[in-house]
């Protein structure tokens, strides 16, 4: 098989699988990413060295395109998807779920575009950026962690009958955003300083944890929720998009999607929050077409700027999951960034015609299942899968994990607070504070 046949059909297969994968609730493509290089390892013989990065190149594009499809109409959240959930939520009881993914699915288009028209500033002006930034990146991130927990002031309107009614009634969602991210914040600290995964399972240290917070408190909300689902619309030619929405939100997803898939720990959730007070934009189609734009670059987008290199970048400036799990088996060249820039284009093309299918056949499965059965089902599934990975350790953390995880869910107050987990032990490190912090709570040892 030629060099570009090889190309193109392991591009095709990796979004085949991982738009069947995404179409899935509660799998995150980087756990699935973690197990299929596993696999790959052991078929290292057959499979051509080339065909790594084309294939987990598609898989992570369809999963940015597909991943819209059980956030809207499952309520599967990821860390991703506080920018675009109860916006979908609320479509999806009006019986507009389909149009919603749709309409994510084209935001995630413009991400593709804006990536391909954005190469010259990555090459030109990033680099730049990026040794300005790199060294500061510490008080960057408490700036944003300091604005993620400001932005939590009190929505509550203070009603009730007595005093301490209408004080909780104020109050109570910042005081759940902050022990929230208080808690995820120290689970962080204990799951990075001395893990309680076995050492052969490392690679999926974190994944209990980010079930536990984001994939089983949806689960669990959903189970306890009593609306039914209504029948979902399905426009024969045309959705209710018009154009001037379209840039607008563009314009903030594209800033939303810049911040979390450059600054190291910020995810597109994160990012929406940030951008939509810099942008001063509402309304829940912006919202959703802007989560769309910025999931492709988050997820897509942080794993092409490690290919932009140059006499300033000489190993890219790259971060997210894909970027760790694959660098240890590749070193990008050159003459890549474009290679990788065809294959996310064709990739995302094929994704978006996918994602029509597979939002049709999503739709006609809502009317036939039993919703609380399916959402048994999964967690039972999630549980059997977290143990043949990691074992009752893992367990353990994930029963943890959710029980912080349902404080934003029962409280009103942002999941993204969750992601401290993540922000809060590696500011630490970078201030040069986290192992004295995990010394003195006798995490480690010198």
């Amino acid at each position: 098989m030629t060099l570009f046949l090889t190309i193109l059909v392991y591009t095709l297969g990796g979004t085949i699988v991982g738009s069947f994968i995404s179409f899935l609730p509660s799998l995150h493509i980087y756990n699935v990413a973690g197990i299929a290089l596993l696999i790959w390892g052991s078929m290292a013989d057959i499979l051509p060295e080339i065909a790594m990065i084309p294939f987990f190149t598609s898989l992570i594009v369809a999963f940015a395109f597909l991943n819209s499809i059980p956030m809207t109409l499952f309520s599967a959240a990821d860390e991703s998807a506080s920018a675009i959930i109860l916006p979908g939520t609320k479509n999806l009881l009006l019986g507009k779920g389909y149009e919603t993914v749709i309409m994510s699915g084209i935001g995630s288009l413009v991400g593709v575009l804006f990536l391909v028209v954005g190469t010259p500033f990555f090459y030109k002006i990033m680099p730049y950026i990026n040794n300005i930034v790199r060294p500061n990146l510490a008080w960057i991130l408490l700036t944003v962690v300091a604005y993620m927990l400001m932005s939590e002031w009190p929505k509550g309107a203070g009603y009730g009958k007595t005093v301490w009614q209408k004080f909780s009634g104020a109050w109570a969602n910042l005081f759940a955003g902050i022990a929230s991210f208080l808690l995820a914040g120290l689970l962080g600290i204990l799951i990075i300083s001395k893990s309680i995964v076995t050492h052969q399972m490392a690679f999926q240290n974190i994944m209990p944890v980010f079930i536990g917070l984001f994939a089983i408190p949806s689960m669990i909300q959903n189970l306890l929720i009593t609306y039914k689902i209504p029948k979902q619309f399905v426009p024969k030619e045309t959705i209710d998009l018009d154009g001037k929405t379209l840039v607008l939100s563009s314009y903030q997803g594209c800033i939303s999607g810049f911040i979390s898939g450059y600054v190291p720990l910020i995810t597109a959730g994160i990012g929406g929050i940030i951008a939509g007070a810099a942008t001063a934009l509402r309304g829940d189609k912006i919202f959703i077409i802007g989560g769309g734009v910025a999931k492709v670059i988050y997820y897509v987008g942080s794993f092409l700027f490690l290919f932009v290199i140059t006499g300033l970048s000489p190993y890219g400036f790259a971060k997210g999951g894909l970027n760790i799990i694959l660098k240890p088996y590749f070193s990008p060249q050159d003459n890549d960034y474009f290679l990788i820039l065809s294959i996310i284009v064709l990739s995302g093309c094929v994704s978006f015609l996918m994602l029509m299918w597979l939002a049709k056949v999503a739709v006609k499965v809502l009317q036939k299942i039993n919703f609380k059965l399916m959402y048994v089902v999964m967690l039972v599934l999630i549980v059997i899968f977290i143990y043949s990975l990691t074992g009752l350790n893992g367990i353990f953390v994930m029963i943890v994990s959710t029980c912080i995880g349902t404080i934003p869910v029962f409280y009103h107050c942002r999941r993204s607070n969750l992601m401290a987990v993540l922000l809060f032990p590696i500011i630490l490190n970078m201030a040069g504070y986290g192992e004295k912090i995990a010394d003195f709570l006798g995490l480690i040892k010198f």
